[in-house]
């Protein structure tokens, strides 16, 4: 599994409070899981066989009756619809399964410092 850093946003109300619609996350690909840590996962299939996209969620628990996999939850359980371990038959995640680890959020409006004449520092496009 390669190593390397990402940037993911969040689509959908699983992760809520915690996370939001638009909220950006700097995630780690090929990083171990954390038990309390967030985690972007790839779950089963669903009931059709339909590929479910990739998902925030929170790694709560190895699985007791096989340490090498793991148990994520969504924060938001009362979200209609809401697909993690607990759910739709889904169980345990494979190591393989869970495909970046969540560092931290990127605050929405970032505070740029002020240049020693008390105006901001200047901006560029990335793009």
């Amino acid at each position: 599994m390669a190593v390397g850093l990402g940037v993911v946003v969040v689509r959908g109300r699983s992760m809520e409070p915690t996370l939001h619609t638009g909220d950006r996350m700097v995630v780690l690909h090929g990083a171990p899981p954390r038990v309390g840590g967030l985690a972007i996962v790839r779950l089963p299939p669903d009931a059709d066989g339909i590929p479910r996209p990739l998902a925030i969620k929170r790694v709560t628990m190895r699985d007791p009756a096989d340490r090498t996999r793991y148990w994520v939850e969504s924060d938001n359980q009362g979200l209609v619809g809401v697909a993690d371990s607990w759910t739709h038959g889904i169980g345990s995640l494979t190591r393989e399964q869970i495909r970046a680890l969540v560092l931290f959020r990127i605050p929405q409006r970032l505070r740029l410092p002020r240049s020693r004449r008390g105006r901001r520092a200047p901006e560029a496009d990335a793009g």
